[in-house]
């Protein structure tokens, strides 16, 4: 599965919407929603704020497991 999907997956079983999300990576929604449809790429900063967020790993995050990790705590 590729990102755009699994970050689109995600806020949807979080029952958030794009601008929700845009405010936790303080960034304008139209922003968010590049990311999400694979029009922009998704900076690291972003993916590691997003998996922090879902609780996930970085390696699901990005598609590269199908394995839902916790993000590691600090």
């Amino acid at each position: 599965m590729h990102y755009t999907k699994r970050i689109e997956n995600l806020r949807i079983d979080a029952d958030k919407t794009q601008q929700q999300i845009a405010d936790i990576l303080v960034c304008q929604r139209e922003v968010y929603r590049r990311y999400e449809k694979g029009e922009r790429e998704l900076p690291l900063w972003a993916a590691i704020k997003l998996a922090e967020y879902y609780n996930v790993s970085l390696d699901y995050l990005v598609g590269l497991t199908a394995k839902r990790s916790p993000f590691p705590k600090k």
